[in-house]
């Protein structure tokens, strides 16, 4: 029978332009055959469309899969076997379909579909399905198998204590990672699908007596006036959920730890998982929160209160230093010690660029190499250390085209941005404006320049939670967990952060 159905298709039975628009409208016939016409001209000739015909009890039915997104081994254990060689099947379809629900198959989800748009998403997102001639209804049976990576250290969100899981690419394994640490009903979990194309599944995340019911909306609202065409990584979702200002900072935290993202939804924020990426997004995100991490609350309070303050120096020290250099060097030389004076003046007069351009220079070397390390091949990495420190870290020097205070400037301002890692883009961009601004206006284009920036991140408050709270505006309660960090006894009380950051400022969610 489907070889007839193939060449009814062959037939142009049903025009390729119309596919898309049919499967919008098409519901579930009770013709076997109406609906693989229907499927086979949706999905052509794909080699991974697999159909496998059945009789049950003499009535035609097929099993519909598509291949590598099912263990097989489940779909005949625990699907077609039962189906095939169960006793008292009985002779009328919409009886057998009643039967098999309630006295077949019992050990898998089953879900019952009546539109064909939502047996083409299941069938491509690893189900299979059962279709009976005579049964207006699909039967879409949960045996997915596509291979997944297996749970592993979180790389970019490395600690020292805790637990040493990261999230992996499969939505259900990183929902089950959550929910392993929120043992409680109040976590919920909605899912939908973006992309017309890729029908990505996405998950909101919430705990429904701590979130904001306003802030939880909103970002309903933003994700369903999302119209791409795929979507491969959150990073496509990102810009959806930010905020409207211009900046080089965003209010979409990145998260790949299961642990933080419990922890950000304990706070009262909204999460969000993407299928096919290990890393998280939540909202809303404030500034201070890049300078925290899981290992704060491991470590005794001192010892917390004391990294995030190296981390804030750190931030800076890494945006700052280049620019004050040049500028010291160009325009405010009677700032410097004599000795010091000389010594910079001495190395600079034997090499041929001016001061700025030559911070300009090694700045955007040292971005090439850490991109080539970045991007080339495991095996091949040490080669990029080899050469940098090799070429530009002693023959430059020894030529004369670059001066020694500038490497070391260049070498302290690199190690500390990557005690930062989220906020390492703006470092980047940042770094370089100021020596533009240093190498110029001297200390007056640094910090005409900080205060644009400065500006900038009060103008950012896409949820009506102001980016640099609780800082400005200022919010009292909430410095306990800002850079000092106080102990459990007293950070472990029960706050819902982000709704008292909007009832104390009186904002609405925009």
């Amino acid at each position: 029978m489907f070889e007839s159905i193939k060449r009814a298709v062959k037939r142009r039975l049903i025009p390729e332009d119309d596919a898309g628009k049919q499967q919008a409208e098409q519901t579930v016939k009770a013709s076997l055959q109406e609906n693989m016409i229907y499927l086979y001209g949706q999905f052509g000739t794909s080699s991974d469309f697999m159909v496998r015909e059945i009789m049950i009890a003499d009535i035609p039915a097929a099993v519909i899969t598509c291949e590598g997104m099912v263990d097989k081994e489940l779909l005949a254990r625990s699907v077609v076997e039962p189906i095939l060689f169960a006793e008292h099947m009985p002779r009328r379809a919409g009886d057998q379909l009643d039967y098999i629900r309630s006295q077949v198959i019992t050990n898998v989800d089953a879900k019952d579909v009546y539109q064909m748009s939502q047996a083409i998403e299941l069938l491509l997102s690893g189900f299979a399905l059962l279709l009976i001639d005579g049964v207006a209804c699909c039967e879409a049976y949960g045996v997915q198998g596509y291979p997944t990576r297996s749970i592993e250290n979180a790389e970019t969100q490395a600690q020292e204590r805790g637990a040493r899981e990261g999230f992996v690419e499969a939505v259900k394994v990183n929902m089950t990672l959550v929910r392993r640490r929120l043992k409680t009903p109040r976590a919920r979990f909605e899912m939908m699908t973006l992309g017309n194309s890729s029908n990505t599944q996405v998950c909101l995340c919430y705990m429904s007596d701590r979130v904001d019911p306003k802030i939880l909306d909103h970002v309903r609202r933003r994700l369903d006036r999302i119209g791409l065409d795929i979507v491969m990584e959150s990073g496509y979702i990102q810009p959806f959920l930010d905020t409207s200002v211009k900046s080089m900072f965003t209010a979409v935290g990145v998260i790949e730890r299961p642990d933080s993202f419990c922890a950000k939804l304990s706070e009262g924020k909204v999460g969000l998982l993407v299928d096919g990426t290990p890393f998280a997004l939540v909202v809303p995100y404030l500034f201070i929160e890049n300078f925290h991490s899981p290992d704060d609350y491991a470590l005794r309070p001192y010892y917390a209160v004391f990294l995030r303050f190296i981390k804030l120096i750190s931030f800076f020290i890494s945006i700052f230093l280049p620019g004050l250099y040049v500028a010291i060097a160009t325009f405010h030389q009677e700032l410097l010690p004599e000795s010091v004076l000389y010594d910079i003046v001495s190395t600079h007069a034997r090499t041929p660029l001016p001061i700025m351009l030559e911070a300009v220079l090694i700045h955007v070397i040292y971005e090439i190499m850490r991109e080539a390390g970045l991007r080339i091949p495991k095996q091949m990495g040490h080669a990029v250390s080899i050469i940098g420190a090799i070429v530009i870290g002693d023959a430059a020097v020894s030529a004369g085209v670059i001066a020694p205070p500038m490497l070391i400037i260049v070498a302290i301002s690199a190690i500390t941005s990557y005690v930062t890692p989220s906020l390492f883009e703006p470092i980047s961009i940042l770094r370089f404006l100021f020596i533009f601004a240093g190498g110029l206006l001297g200390f007056y284009g640094i910090v005409m320049l900080a205060m644009v920036v400065l500006v900038n991140l009060c103008a950012i408050d896409p949820y009506g939670i102001p980016y640099l709270s609780p800082i400005s505006p200022y919010y009292k309660s909430a410095l306990r967990d800002m850079i000092y960090r106080a102990g459990w006894k007293n950070l472990g009380k029960h706050k819902m952060v982000v709704q008292d950051f909007g009832s104390q400022h009186g904002k609405a969610v925009r």
